[in-house]
């Protein structure tokens, strides 16, 4: 079926980015379909973060085009691409570990009040938030650990109280960086499970080393090895090219 660009809702044409001389991302074209889960993968080094980076500008690309909904946001700043949604999570905790679990995910709402994160708001002024926090929660099945800190939580737990924080900035396009990363395998089906429920309506673009997580979740994968698109498909595509198979059997004998 053709395509029309209103599907896409992130493009990125010719992107690139040096590092004194060292060409991390290289002339990557990328096109996201809106309402899709989008996997980036490839061998360490393979410039998936430092795409991540570039997306949420973090960095500056050294060349290239970022749209993202239509509109060029390559001269934008972190926080104005913020703001038009797309929100990235998990690259580090982003949890306020001696808050509550409710309160996390309550400063996360507080852009709601005046527009502008205040830790000095009065206990009752936040309160109204308890309602959307509690069923942010719930979103992700954390309801029931409203009144614990977020430092008692278990790992796959904290996991997703990130989640339920990033919803609560009401992404249009997530970025979610190794959300699986270092859990036990009974948490990756916990957490894989609720990425395909929050998922609804929305855009995901995700970097994920577990492979039976990139198949479960994602309906377009891309391969980066040496900051080029080595291929891109299905999961049944990809797996299957004989590049791809190169590139990670070499990836583990070096």
């Amino acid at each position: 079926m053709k395509q029309v660009a209103g599907d896409y809702i992130l493009e990125t044409r010719g992107l690139r980015k040096e590092f004194k001389g060292f060409v991390a991302v290289n002339g990557v074209d990328l096109k996201i379909r809106r309402g899709s889960i989008h996997a980036l993968i490839g061998p360490n080094g393979a410039g998936k973060t430092t795409m991540f980076n570039l997306l949420t500008k973090f960095l500056p690309p050294t060349a290239g085009t970022i749209i993202y909904g239509g509109t060029d946001i390559t001269a934008l700043k972190a926080a104005s691409v913020a703001r038009l949604g797309v929100v990235r999570s998990f690259q580090i905790s982003s949890t306020f570990p001696h808050m509550s679990v409710l309160e996390n995910v309550r400063v996360a709402l507080q852009r709601k009040l005046a527009g502008s994160y205040q830790f000095w708001r009065s206990e009752r002024s936040l309160s109204v938030l308890d309602a959307r926090a509690m069923e942010l929660l719930g979103s992700v099945e954390l309801a029931a650990y409203a009144g614990l800190k977020a430092v008692e939580l278990p790992y796959g737990r904290k996991r997703a109280l990130e989640l339920a924080t990033t919803l609560a900035l009401e992404p249009e396009l997530m970025l979610l960086d190794e959300p699986t990363q270092g859990m036990a395998h009974e948490d990756v089906g916990r957490v894989t499970a609720l990425i395909k429920k929050v998922a609804q309506g929305r855009t995901v673009l995700m970097v994920e080393h577990n492979l039976g997580v990139v198949e479960d979740l994602c309906d377009r994968i891309t391969v980066l090895q040496r900051g080029a698109v080595l291929a891109e498909g299905s999961y049944s595509e990809v797996s299957n090219d004989p590049a791809v198979l190169e590139a990670y059997v070499g990836a583990e004998h070096v």
